[in-house]
């Protein structure tokens, strides 16, 4: 109950929506321009970075189909400075030699609340859905991953920060070769 009365509902402006917007805009142009490290600098340092895997059930369609137990990654600020380290060195990171060609697609961007947390930060749940794309040396054929996310955005120190996402994936059978340039 007492976290509950140290957080206070913000109002959402057109200003917050068009900033937050523009925040998840700036960020698939860091991820799309390889600028991985320009990337990280948009996160919290306590960020929660996951997918949980979606599965197939049988009978009802309005269950949520997600297991939670099992995930295709769960990062950290640290786990996630890893990953791009590892894609800076190529002679570790073979599947990206000579750069594949990306695109990440946001759309539907959603602010569902505001609230002012414990720290004095404003915080946003935001949910929008994304279209990933990725095209290795002269394939034919592009690899993608389509679905929702949902991220905490926060306000820390007159910056926006990413401090949580969770990505649900809308198949059940992942289209890519691998996962280390869907960051």
């Amino acid at each position: 109950m007492k976290q509950q009365e140290a957080v206070k509902a913000l109002t959402i402006s057109y200003e917050v929506q068009n900033e937050i917007t523009q925040f998840l805009y700036r960020e698939a142009h860091l991820l799309d321009s390889r600028n991985y490290r320009g990337w990280l600098d948009l996160l919290a340092e306590d960020i929660v970075y996951q997918m949980p895997a979606r599965i197939t059930t049988e009978g009802k369609h309005d269950t949520p189909n997600i297991d939670y137990k099992s995930r295709y990654f769960e990062e950290t600020k640290q786990s996630l400075l890893t990953r791009v380290k590892r894609l800076d060195s190529t002679s570790s990171a073979w599947a990206e030699i000579s750069g594949p060609r990306q695109r990440h697609f946001i759309s539907n961007v959603f602010i569902e609340k505001g609230v002012m947390n414990e720290g004095g930060n404003e915080e946003y749940f935001v949910r929008s859905n994304f279209l990933f794309k990725r095209n290795r040396g002269s394939a034919l054929t592009s690899e993608e991953l389509f679905g929702a996310r949902e991220d905490v955005i926060r306000k820390e120190n007159g910056e926006w920060k990413l401090a949580s996402r969770i990505i649900y994936p809308d198949q059940t059978v992942l289209g890519t070769i691998n996962l280390s340039m869907f960051l």
